[in-house]
């Protein structure tokens, strides 16, 4: 029996059928669908960050937040009396005004050792880096000068002076801090507005430092100055903890159990040490290596902007890495795309397009499901686990239409080498782009040499 002819419709549909540029436009349009999902995958890798995120304010809030040292200052209020002529009933009067002011002096030498004993406390799946820390601080000061302003001695108002230690979250502190001169131990007071209390009448005079611990020096004349002062501080905090170098010399030794610390700040040490136990470090900063004086009066300057310290860091990168990894998804899916694309053109298997979707949304799927499984065992396991289950996924699926076990094994093992080559950029920071840039390159090359005997026309030789 002959072959009847084909209508126009049976022509069409074998058309679309065996037509390889309908194919690549058809595998195309598939790719650009699917960037859909897979742009929502980033957004709920930004999502569980910022809960991550508001679990560590969380826990901070209840615990202790992030601390900055600032301090010793010391505060020594004065009386400036200024001549004033006015004129009355044609005649010139003098009058004298009299203004407080308050003088700040930095210590001549500041030493700190500080011992950090960090904890890790738990919000649900959630890790947050608490510390307590033992401060020792020594501040030596130079006798208050007051000759630079022209101050005389009988309007330095002595009894008012105070000693300003900042700190940035009270709750932080647990034990009453220890302030002496010499074996005299002083009274301390902390307060959350240490502006208002030194200078109740102008409220709108920018604050020193927000927080902290005032003390009382209780001196009477300039004859009562000391110099020397000790301070034990023992304070609680959240994952960072940064001093202000106050001293024209000022010397932070730190140490601490954690593993992982991260030395950041204006300033990096003159000496570090970092084993699997714990840390060491030495900072040593010269007041040639600040923006700002010894003395002031009232505004002249501010202490901030000079922060150093250490950060404890925990091992926790999987948001930052699951977010680099979803933007190669697209890349991932194209490259799988292609290779099942050749395939189909090589070894003539007939692949339908809602095969290459459900191909399409399991490579989507797994970034939900590396994210998931980093957030319990970090992020190299998960991209292992996720990588494998995928892989097995996807080609146990194209078993049912790659009937010969080496199409399938070639599939698999491409599948594998994508995986890996994403895995390296990922780990390879410094160097992402040059390996990136190489391995696209043999890529394409390799493209290039399986592609060169396609017919891509049809046409008979």
């Amino acid at each position: 029996m002959e072959n009847q002819p084909l209508n126009l419709f049976e022509r069409f549909n074998q058309w679309i059928t065996e037509s390889i540029m309908v194919k690549l436009f058809s595998i195309g349009f598939l790719t650009l669908i699917l960037l859909i999902p897979a742009s929502w995958i980033e957004e709920l890798i930004q999502e569980r960050q910022s809960r991550a995120n508001e679990a560590i304010l969380e826990v901070s809030d209840k615990w202790s937040g992030q601390q900055t040292i600032t301090g010793p200052v010391l505060m020594i209020p004065f009386t400036k009396i200024e001549k004033s002529r006015r004129w009355s009933d044609g005649k010139q009067l003098e009058e004298l005004i009299e203004s407080v002011h308050q003088a700040y002096f930095l210590p001549e030498g500041y030493q700190v050792k500080c011992t950090v004993s960090p904890e890790v406390l738990h919000r649900g799946i959630f890790d947050v880096a608490v510390y307590k820390s033992e401060i020792s601080m020594q501040a030596t000061f130079a006798l208050p000068d007051f000759s630079t302003w022209s101050i005389p001695d009988s309007q330095v108002h002595w009894k008012e002076a105070v000693l300003i230690n900042g700190i940035t979250d009270l709750r932080g502190i647990s034990e009453n801090p220890v302030i002496k001169i010499g074996e005299k131990q002083l009274y301390s007071n902390a307060t959350s507005d240490i502006g208002l209390i030194l200078i109740p009448e102008e409220e709108t005079n920018p604050r020193l430092v927000q927080s902290g611990v005032v003390t009382t020096l209780g001196w009477s004349t300039r004859m009562d100055a000391v110099s020397d002062f000790s301070i034990q501080l023992s304070l609680k905090g959240s994952e960072r903890l940064y001093f202000l170098p106050t001293g024209q010399s000022t010397v932070i030794q730190t140490e601490g159990q954690w593993p992982s610390p991260s030395f950041e700040g204006k300033f990096l040490p003159e000496s570090r040490t970092i084993h699997e136990s714990g840390f060491t470090a030495t900072w040593k900063v010269l007041s040639f290596n600040r923006p700002f004086a010894p003395q002031w009066i009232d505004k002249e300057q501010s202490l901030a902007g000079s922060e150093f310290g250490v950060r404890l860091l925990i091992p926790a990168d999987q948001y930052q890495k699951s977010t680099r990894t979803a933007k190669y998804g697209q890349l991932i899916i194209l490259l799988a795309f292609t290779v099942l694309f050749l395939l189909e053109v090589t070894t003539k298997i007939k692949i339908h397009p809602f095969q290459y979707i459900l191909i399409g949304a399991a490579l989507i799927i797994y970034y939900t499901l590396l994210l998931s499984i980093s957030e319990q065992v970090g992020y190299n396991t998960a991209y292992m686990i996720a990588s494998i289950a995928t892989t097995v996924l996807v080609t146990l699926y194209a078993s049912s239409f790659l009937k010969r076990k080496s199409i399938m094994a070639l599939f698999s093992g491409l599948m594998v080498c994508f995986y890996i080559f994403i895995f390296i950029i990922i780990q390879a920071e410094d160097f992402s782009l040059l390996i990136g840039s190489i391995g696209l390159f043999m890529i394409i090359g390799l493209l290039m040499y399986f592609s060169r005997n396609i017919n891509w026309y049809g046409t008979k030789n």
